[in-house]
């Protein structure tokens, strides 16, 4: 699919956004602490707040807290998926959303017309049948758009939630440890931050002529827990985008580590120069993409070809060997993490909606890279030969 996504841009006047992606470099000096929240600002026109509580939970698990989460749901649930195929979490997620939408909870679902292809004929019946509003973003029926939706949301009451890399398919049923097996990450939050996330949502639901939210969808949340965080929601463009703008500034602040994990990795010349340079400032730099286990092969041609400067430059790149990994992570330092559906891919991203949560806790920061290291064992280092 994301190929597909290449191969229709190549019709677009797409020597404009590679030569301004490309010449794209986070021009501040490194920014010092106290001053990372004005340059988010700037960059990304959000700033870290406090009062979050974070979970992460990766792979299958997600179902399961999707499920209790969404049982719990007394006014609202909305959804903004690129995948939902069916199938057995597709079962479960039906079953729990048309229960509580029989109950008289207002449920709202907008799926992407061309990655959810079995939507329509095998999940949206029974959906509608139970009184969800279902809609597709930009179907096909109004002629092909390269502008594809990629964020990942749930909002319930407009208080709880997920966003990650997942969607509701088979495939992130497991651990991630075997082929057929997506890894993957993700995470729930409470706090601030989910009024971000309700409106992208917003902002996809008007995309598809969706009645506008009413006002107590946003309510004012309450202070629940250590994290300061924020989220992040880029929209597609053939210029440069707020994903490339938080990724440069994230790598930019880095003086300790900066440990990445990402599933569509065909980096923009700015961002490479950024990793060596930072590599040779002593930061630890680390990456892990996908190995031959991939439901896109042929993408990792470009993957590849992206790693001889890197390589040159000292920074170390892993490939994952047990299964398709499909997360898209970052962790800078001991504070910073970011988990979403950011890709790291110059071709795919100016077609894209995407959006990730960006936190600052240690705690955190050290899941992450428990988690990373963890899977690191399942992976083989790629030399310079």
């Amino acid at each position: 699919m994301r190929r597909l996504f290449a191969i229709l841009l190549s019709a677009l006047p797409l020597a404009a956004c590679e030569t301004t992606s490309a010449a794209f470099r986070f021009s501040a000096d490194d920014p010092v602490e106290g001053a990372f929240s004005d340059a988010l600002f700037q960059s990304a026109a959000v700033r870290l707040t406090p009062g979050h509580r974070v979970e992460l939970v990766n792979n299958g698990a997600l179902f399961d807290r999707l499920a209790q989460e969404v049982s719990r749901a007394k006014r609202s649930i909305n959804i903004a998926l690129f995948i939902w195929q069916p199938g057995t979490p597709s079962t479960r997620m039906v079953n729990a959303v048309t229960a509580r939408a029989k109950a008289g909870v207002t449920c709202r679902v907008v799926v992407d017309a061309v990655a959810s292809t079995a939507f329509d004929a095998e999940v949206r019946p029974a959906l509608v049948a139970a009184g969800c509003d279902v809609r597709a973003f930009r179907p096909l029926t109004k002629g092909v758009s390269v502008d594809r939706n990629h964020r990942q949301i749930v909002v319930i009451d407009g208080k709880v939630g997920f966003t990650g890399g997942f969607g509701i398919a088979d495939v992130w049923m497991g651990e991630g440890r075997k082929p057929g097996e997506w890894l993957e990450s993700n995470v729930i939050v409470e706090g601030p931050a989910v009024n971000q996330l309700q409106q992208a949502f917003a902002d996809d639901w008007k995309e598809v002529a969706g009645p506008q939210l009413p006002r107590s969808e946003f309510p004012t949340s309450p202070r629940r827990g250590p994290t300061r965080a924020a989220f992040i929601s880029s929209r597609a463009s053939n210029y440069v985008r707020k994903a490339e703008h938080l990724n440069q500034l994230l790598i930019s602040s880095a003086t300790k580590r900066v440990w990445i994990a990402n599933a569509d990795f065909v980096p923009s010349p700015g961002l490479v120069d950024l990793m060596i340079e930072k590599e040779r400032q002593g930061v630890d730099v680390r990456i892990m993409v996908p190995g031959d286990q991939t439901d896109h092969p042929e993408v990792l041609l470009d993957q590849r070809a992206s790693y001889a400067r890197l390589l040159e430059g000292g920074v170390r790149i892993w490939e994952y060997q047990s299964a398709q990994l499909h997360s898209k992570t970052m962790v800078v330092d001991d504070q910073l993490s970011v988990v979403g559906s950011i890709s790291l891919d110059r071709l795919a991203r100016p077609a894209i909606e995407e959006g990730a949560l960006l936190m600052s806790d240690p705690h955190v920061a050290s899941q992450l890279m428990r988690a990373w290291e963890e899977d690191q064992t399942q992976c083989v280092l790629v030399s310079e030969e």
